[in-house]
């Protein structure tokens, strides 16, 4: 009876991991979607990871990203005074950790003996992860949308190639000229350049034919549409803050019609569990 009972156990914890893995990312099926334009396939990424109920940009909100089987995870990346690239968004290291003060006046060890926090005061067991290390989290599982919150060009670079992650990384910024340079240093580097008009999204295209850019909503035209599909550019939206919300509160289908209309194919969003079951439900996504 016993052995029986151990039997049963192991069986159940086997289904339990296949199911838990199943919808895992597949990175192969990312990057031949996102290097076609004209595929079906929504991809979705998770803004700082998927850090509702865990912590943005961190290195448990990277592994559930991946776990949920979200395609992209956007990271945001800084220097600290002594020159270490790490995943932090505000200027500052207030708002996300214990400890206090601006990223680029405090060394790595100094903010390193701060732990990761969250809003309402939770504290995790982890603190602030170094670019590389995300990395080597990432490598081989999920594509990686490289926010640059620095002018390290060189550094972020020399962690990709270190890491053997630079053909699943592209890098997003407004700023065309840091775009510019990123290219003079690696002239295969994939890049998202954003714009805030259809004026620019014409200029981003001329001067970097980009595999896709990044438009708000207020401009989400029929033209813009037709201009990026035209010059085989997907489109990148995000849906942060009340669109979000209006996921959260099960208006989803509304938010997608509205977003996808004029041809978006790459959505950003602070709740990739939810959109990832919509798309799925709607056979929008692999």
């Amino acid at each position: 009876m016993r052995k029986l009972n151990y039997l049963v156990l192991f069986i159940a914890v086997f289904f339990i991991s296949c199911a838990s893995t199943k919808n895992a990312t597949n990175l192969n099926e990312t990057l031949r979607v996102f290097h076609n334009s004209n595929a079906k396939t929504v991809l979705v990424a998770a803004h700082r990871g998927a850090y509702m109920g865990n912590f943005e940009n961190s290195i448990a909100s990277t592994k559930q990203a991946i776990k949920l089987g979200v395609d992209i995870i956007e990271a945001d990346v800084k220097t600290t005074k002594d020159g270490y690239l790490i995943l932090m968004h505000d200027s500052s290291i207030d708002r996300t950790t214990t400890g206090k003060g601006k990223v680029e006046e405090l060394t790595f060890a100094e903010i390193r003996k701060f732990k990761l926090k969250a809003p309402y005061g939770r504290i995790s067991e982890e603190t602030v992860p170094t670019f590389e290390e995300f990395l080597k989290v990432t490598k081989g599982k999920i594509m990686i949308d490289i926010d640059m919150k620095t002018d390290n060009v060189e550094g972020i670079l020399a962690a990709l190639r270190k890491t053997g992650t630079t053909k699943e990384a592209f890098y997003f910024d407004n700023d065309y000229e840091q775009l510019d340079r990123i290219l003079e240093l690696d002239k295969s580097a994939q890049l998202m350049p954003r714009a805030y008009s259809y004026k620019m999204v014409d200029s981003a295209i001329t001067r970097f034919a980009p595999p896709v850019v990044h438009i708000d909503s207020k401009f989400n035209s029929k033209e813009v549409g037709v201009l990026l599909k035209k010059n085989n550019s997907r489109i990148w939206i995000n849906t942060l803050g009340e669109l979000d919300a209006q996921i959260r509160y099960g208006k989803g289908e509304k938010v997608l019609d509205e977003v996808l209309k004029y041809g978006a194919n790459m959505i950003q969003t602070d709740e990739p569990e939810l959109l990832l079951q919509l798309l799925r439900s709607k056979k929008l996504h692999h």
